[in-house]
């Protein structure tokens, strides 16, 4: 009797990642085809409307930028912490927690100029996610307690935190039936640069951009690659782990209080706890599509972002957005599926019997 294992390739095949991605991508579109069907949905209007409505033109290609930033920010924050081995799944709270010390930020400085305002709460954003995710980074580094559980907790501490402000002391006196938080000053609003698409495109690809090169040409990051790759090597080296671990934490919870920043006073008017609609988690899609590469984090976040905005439009024609959300988990499954094959190989073997 036979069994199916992997192989490993002498050679991978060609096109690697790249081809990969495209490989999942094509499979997920056939696969949400099947689904479409089975549930009697058309799949041709659909995925023509969701073309239509995230890239068919320069007003909606600018609203899928929008959307594509906190995702590439949030993604840039999960490959940051996976360069040191570490899984940060606590970006989520992370752009909460940004966006609410942003907010506080523009509570205090309302009469301060527009600009000033600006620069102001992105930085408490970036300082409001380092913040959050430095606990899960000293546990980490000094106890040697799994990050995976403590960024987790996290996520819900910060949302109940802005549910208690918004029905607690930054509650909007003015709001109507549900309480809501008051919203930021109008000077804090960032321009556009191009159709609906806000400055924030352009700093949160600028980060990413940065950041690539940084980890490819720096000191710095060739330390982060050995420390990651081997700690024992990163010891011999006079590497110190903790520090590192400690450091890498607090620069990708940064990254993503940066998002929290960025969306408040981009498409945002106020804080809430949907500010954030599941970006953080969206992220690490994203950073595990781009094989945790900083240098792919923008090409996939791209992606991401027009299948969320193609698959909130698809509800005027009666069918569920939830089909972005299968969607995007198919585009994984098949990407890394398609990844995997590229380098290992099935093959049928022989089971060995063990004689009792």
């Amino acid at each position: 009797m036979k069994k199916l294992v992997l192989v490993r390739r002498e050679t991978p095949t060609r096109g690697g990642q790249p081809a990969a991605f495209v490989a999942g991508f094509i499979l997920a579109l056939g696969l949400g085809a099947i689904l479409l069907l089975i549930s009697g949905d058309p799949v041709w209007e659909v995925y023509t409307r969701m073309f239509e409505r995230s890239l068919g033109s320069k007003d909606v290609m600018s609203a899928t930028l929008n959307r594509a930033t906190p995702l590439a920010l949030a993604g840039l924050a999960v490959s940051i912490a996976a360069t040191m081995g570490l899984w940060n799944i606590g970006a989520e709270g992370q752009i909460l927690f940004g966006a609410t010390a942003a907010t506080f930020v523009g509570r205090i400085g309302e009469d301060w100029s527009g600009p000033v305002l600006i620069i102001a709460m992105l930085l408490g954003g970036a300082i409001g996610g380092a913040l959050w995710a430095a606990g899960p980074g000293l546990v980490r580094a000094e106890l040697g307690v799994s990050e995976i559980i403590t960024t987790l907790m996290l996520n819900e501490v910060a949302l109940r935190l802005i549910r208690y402000l918004q029905n607690g002391r930054w509650k909007d006196p003015e709001g109507l039936l549900f309480p809501v938080i008051e919203p930021r000053p109008v000077q804090s609003g960032l321009g556009t640069i191009w159709e609906r698409a806000h400055l924030g495109v352009v700093i949160a690809f600028a980060v990413v951009a940065a950041f690539a090169w940084f980890a490819k040409h720096s000191v710095w990051g060739y330390e982060l690659k050995i420390a990651g790759a081997s700690p024992k090597t990163a010891a011999y080296a006079g590497i110190s782990m903790r520090r590192k671990v400690l450091g890498v934490m607090v620069l990708s919870g940064a990254v993503a209080g940066l998002a929290g920043g960025i969306e408040l006073t981009g498409t945002a008017t106020r804080l809430d706890v949907n500010i954030s609609s599941g970006f953080g988690f969206a992220g690490i899609i994203v950073a595990a599509l781009a094989l945790m590469r900083p240098s792919g984090v923008a090409v996939v976040a791209l992606l991401f972002g027009a299948v969320q905005v193609g698959g909130i439009s698809i509800q005027s024609i009666g069918v569920s957005s939830a089909v972005s959300g299968v969607l995007q988990a198919l585009i994984l499954f098949g990407a890394i599926g398609a990844g995997v094959l590229s380098s290992y190989r099935v093959q049928a073997v022989e089971r060995k019997v063990v004689a009792t």
